[in-house]
């Protein structure tokens, strides 16, 4: 599934980070607009607090009946994922997630001893300011000026980069507790770690989440695509909407996850080479997202490749994918090899302060 981020962030190659659509190119382009905004704008970045959410209850269940150590472990845990997150904000690219996963994790840890309602009422609350804050930023105009203007040198565009820290790590935040508290009520009852028990809910919410997602784009679908040209309060309510059935889209696609595994662990055969290179880079999830944002460093900094913008969206979306290709592939060698991903083996040691620790 990072496959989706791949796909979000690759449209910065063929517009700005902020604001609508450039004017419609040519139709291969429109449809494939089209299809991002249905199934990946909004949809990849809930599924992954959804499982970030669920991977905090695996923590605390790991520690047992010590409940103070788990508290401590997380917030640890949390504290070294924001100074992950400035990192990479500092070297490398602007659309982080790490920092806010971490900022949450360290508000909503007392989340993990809320009852199922408090935890459900929450998340539906935290979805609505989701879903009005970012409705809010995608009505936002498109930024004035070329991006031949943005600074050119390292320094400069080291210090644009951490600008926008500030901004888009509370964005973020807010847009990533509604599914996150989802995650925590999933964690609870081992909803992916025993789909076999779970399948008739998994199904039910990766058919309804999925088509919810596409339906609830279709507006947005309009503006994007260049159809449909609103004014300000509807292209607010549009995009309300849009992130607000992208809630249902991400935990669908974290459902359909749980359902592949479950469909694989039927096989005799076992996963096959795919399925098994697609499964090592969900492992080393996060050193193949920051791989990612390595491969954007080196494509869009105006010192460098400097393509900001300067590509139709059908062909910055085959380059998203095909940077997503190479971290697969770099994923399943790290397999063979029987090595762990480099930011994980270190996030590892960090929280449990030792090289050893096989915590999870």
């Amino acid at each position: 599934m990072l496959a989706v981020i791949a796909l979000a962030h690759s449209q910065v190659l063929a517009r700005p980070f902020l604001g609508p659509a450039p004017a419609p190119g040519t139709a291969v382009d429109t449809v494939v607009q089209a299809l991002l905004t249905l199934f990946v704008d909004s949809r990849g970045y809930p599924m992954f607090a959804a499982l970030f959410g669920y991977g905090m209850v695996q923590i605390l269940r790991s520690a047992g009946g010590d409940r103070p150590r788990a508290r401590r472990l997380l917030r640890r845990r949390a504290t070294w994922l924001v100074v992950f997150g400035f990192c990479h904000v500092l070297l490398l690219y602007p659309g982080d997630i790490l920092a806010s996963y971490g900022v949450l994790a360290l508000l909503l840890v007392g989340a993990l001893r809320w009852s199922d309602a408090r935890l459900l009422t929450a998340a539906a609350g935290a979805a609505i300011l989701g879903a009005l804050v970012y409705g809010s930023v995608l009505a936002l105009p498109a930024p004035v000026g070329d991006p031949a203007d943005l600074p050119a040198g390292p320094l400069g565009s080291a210090l644009y980069r951490l600008v926008s820290f500030p901004l888009v790590v509370p964005m973020n935040a807010v847009m990533a507790a509604a599914p996150l508290l989802v995650g925590i009520w999933a964690g609870r009852r081992r909803v992916l770690e025993e789909p076999g028990q779970h399948r008739r809910l998994l199904t039910r919410v990766a058919a309804a989440g999925i088509a919810a997602a596409a339906v609830g784009a279709v507006p947005h679908v309009l503006v994007t695509t260049g159809t449909w040209i609103p004014g300000t309060g509807t292209l607010v309510a549009a995009g309300a909407l849009h992130t607000a059935t992208g809630y249902a889209g991400g935990l669908g696609y974290a459902a359909l996850v749980g359902l592949v595994a479950l469909r694989l662990s039927g096989r005799r055969s076992g996963p096959g080479p795919v399925a098994t290179a697609l499964a090592a880079c969900g492992r080393r999830s996060m050193s193949c997202y920051l791989a990612q944002s390595v491969a954007w460093f080196l494509l869009l900094e105006p010192y460098l490749a400097g393509l900001t913008g300067a590509l139709g969206i059908a062909t910055a979306a085959a380059v998203g994918l095909g940077i997503w290709l190479v971290t697969v592939v770099v994923a399943d060698l790290a397999r063979r090899a029987d090595r762990p991903g480099p930011a994980e083996a270190l996030l590892r040691r960090l929280t449990y302060r030792s090289p050893a620790s096989t915590a999870p």
